[in-house]
Parts: structure tokens; C-alpha cells; sequence
């Protein structure tokens, strides 16, 4: 099944304006997690941000988590992104690219 990265790009205040949101945040990051379509998460220093990976049938579970997203949805994230992420290390070997030893 294949990985997407989604990638926040964060207000310039997002550490003093976070706070309030935080908690149902990490909900839905918990959520989305138990339910097996992200991951890992985590936040991006210098300048802040954040990584997140989903692995799911095509980038519209990570879309959905966007939208979704009380940072998104309150004006903390001033863009993100979904990109697919081709894993070279680190997957099933199974999953091995073509081209690459198992």
C-alpha cells in the first residue's frame, strides 16, 4: 500500500496560538493512527511545521486529515501538502521498489 507525506507550513505565531487547539488535534492524530492510516507524526523546528505520514489506498485519507485538522481549520497552518512518498528503506521487503534488493 503506499505512503503519502502531508506537510503543514505553520503561521508565524503558531507556537503561542496552539494551545486551545492542541488537545483535539492530537485526537485526531491519535485517531487516524489507531485506525492504521498514519504512521508517524511529528513537528518540523526552524522554521516550525510538521511531517506526517499516512499509508492508505491514495492521498485522500491524508487530504481528509487535513481538512479535518483543527490547526487547519482554525488559521494555524497557512498551507499544506500531500505528496506520495516512495519508502526505500525502512518498508517490508516486500514493498522493495523495483530495481532494489530485497
Amino acid at each position: 500500500m503506499p505512503y503519502f507525506a502531508l506537510t503543514y507550513e505553520v503561521v508565524d505565531d503558531f507556537v503561542d496560538r496552539r494551545l486551545p487547539f492542541r488537545p483535539a488535534h492530537i485526537k485526531e492524530v491519535r485517531d487516524a493512527h489507531a485506525r492504521g492510516e498514519l504512521i508517524m507524526a511529528g513537528a518540523l523546528g526552524e522554521p516550525a511545521g510538521a511531517l506526517l505520514v499516512f499509508r492508505a489506498a491514495d492521498q485522500s485519507i491524508a487530504e481528509h486529515f487535513a481538512k479535518a485538522d483543527p490547526y487547519v481549520k482554525n488559521g494555524l497552518v497557512a498551507s499544506w501538502k500531500v505528496r506520495p512518498w516512495t519508502v526505500v528503506v525502512g518498508q517490508d521487503a516486500a514493498e522493495t521498489p523495483p530495481g532494489l534488493p530485497a
